[in-house]
């Protein structure tokens, strides 16, 4: 009796853990909060025009960093105001298997050479905080609107890219933000 009375606690236990972190996953609608994480320096930041701009964030793992390149072309191709919107880079170096300053280093090298806004997330500040649950290996393409609501949401990864309707989508919603 005592064993399944065990039993029943730490299954009672397991399900309150995987309830509370179903309430904490990130959704359309949800209001989210600027956070302080750090730049390619590794100084203190938080996220520029915040609340001020409509913000395409993609929060990268390192190993998944490219599978955000054409989404963000797509962005920077229509040429939106720069006063009304932002696209903005951040680097998930915790679960990256390559050295922080490695990572920095080819950070500062695509700032400069794409003139973008790229920060750094060491101990995964923006997947918890806004609860973004399993980010390693992912691109996460997170819209947000000048009222801080997450406008759109989507995972990447290697088997599960954006397709040509996900990028359309994404443009097209910008636009719309823009306006």
């Amino acid at each position: 009796m005592k064993k399944n009375f065990r039993i029943l606690t730490l299954c009672l236990c397991a399900l309150m853990v995987a309830g509370t972190s179903a309430l904490n996953a990130i959704s359309v609608n949800q209001t989210l909060s600027n956070l302080t994480i750090r730049d390619a320096n590794d100084n203190p930041t938080t996220i520029p025009d915040f609340g001020s701009k409509v913000l395409t964030i993609f929060y990268n793992d390192a190993e998944a960093s490219d599978l955000s390149d054409p989404m963000a072309d797509a962005l920077k191709a229509k040429n939106f105001p720069a006063s009304k919107n932002r696209g903005i880079g951040i680097a998930n170096l915790e679960e990256s298997v390559a050295p922080n300053w490695l990572i920095r280093k080819i950070v500062r090298k695509k700032i400069a050479k794409y003139n973008s806004t790229i920060l750094t997330d060491v101990d995964r500040t923006v997947a918890k905080s806004w609860g973004l649950g399993y980010t390693n290996n992912k691109s996460i393409c997170i819209i947000v609107g000048k009222d801080k609501k997450v406008k759109y949401i989507k995972y990447m990864d290697k088997k599960h890219p954006a397709s040509q309707n996900d990028i359309n989508y994404v443009v097209s919603l910008v636009e719309k933000l823009v306006k």
